[in-house]
């Protein structure tokens, strides 16, 4: 990877491209290690790279970690060096690649997505991306997500990098939010308690309520499908939430919050 130039503007739809030229660029290797590392790839994953360009992230994926994956790229000629550089590397059986424009790409299939795209295609991507399975892992060379602000940004010195003033990359990391806004209602150990939540990405802000008063509000970060959140007043109440399909269950919790525990919620009716 990475081909942010011909390859990008020849598979952004006509409405998204461009009509300055965008040169043609590659990700260095310890940038790609720094992508890989920070999405916390093993054996168990399987790599999606959106415009692959060489290939370099799928194969180091495979070659270094393990993984399974493919890479799209619209350009033939770097498909075709990509399958041989898998060859080379001997990773032919767990890094494919094909021809394929990138927004007709299934993106359900992936644990992991890479990518070294323009802002503007990011924020385009956006909407799949965000109805992906929880705990998808989303990591960007350089570009961000508009105001889905990543889990984790890291700065790595390049150099020789060509493009721009500053000679080092950002590598931002987000991880796909289940959904859990809405109101929800408690049965088992949550029965006659309700669930206000209102999510902004991995941020939610949820308050609990038994019989109209508020027993407490809390706030925290979404991580996959499990809300960890204390209480904004500041007190020691905490609760961990587990989305898992239409259920919100409480997998732990503390302070006045601590006979939830168990509780299922599902959408109130």
């Amino acid at each position: 990877m990475k081909s942010l130039g011909l390859t990008l503007l020849l598979a952004l739809p006509v409405a998204a491209q461009g009509t300055d030229e965008v040169p043609f660029i590659t990700t260095p290797d310890h940038v790609t290690m720094t992508m890989l590392r920070m999405a916390k790839v093993t054996e168990k994953d399987y790599v999606l790279d959106l415009g692959s360009g060489d290939g370099r992230i799928v194969i180091t994926a495979a070659k270094r970690f393990g993984a399974r994956g493919l890479g799209v790229e619209i350009v033939p000629d770097l498909v075709k060096q990509s399958i041989e550089n898998a060859r080379k590397a001997k990773v032919s059986k767990r890094a494919e690649f094909r021809e394929q424009d990138l927004f007709k790409t299934d993106l359900t299939t992936a644990t992991v997505i890479t990518m070294y795209l323009l802002p503007e295609v990011n924020l385009q991507l956006r909407p799949a991306i965000l109805a992906l399975k929880p705990g998808t892992r989303i990591v960007s060379h350089d570009w961000d997500m508009g105001d889905w602000k990543p889990d984790r940004t890291v700065i790595v010195d390049v150099p020789d990098k060509k493009v721009g003033k500053e000679k080092s990359s950002k590598v931002h990391l987000w991880t796909v939010p289940a959904k859990m806004d809405g109101h929800w209602c408690g049965s088992g150990q949550s029965k006659g308690v309700t669930l206000d939540v209102a999510q902004s990405y991995q941020v939610a802000r949820a308050t609990f309520t038994r019989n109209g008063k508020p027993i407490a509000v809390i706030g925290g970060t979404i991580d996959g499908a499990e809300l960890k959140a204390m209480t904004i007043e500041g007190r020691k109440d905490a609760v961990w939430l587990r989305a898992n399909g239409d259920k919100l269950t409480i997998t732990r919790a503390q302070g006045e919050l601590a006979l939830a525990h168990g509780g299922v919620f599902t959408a109130c009716k």
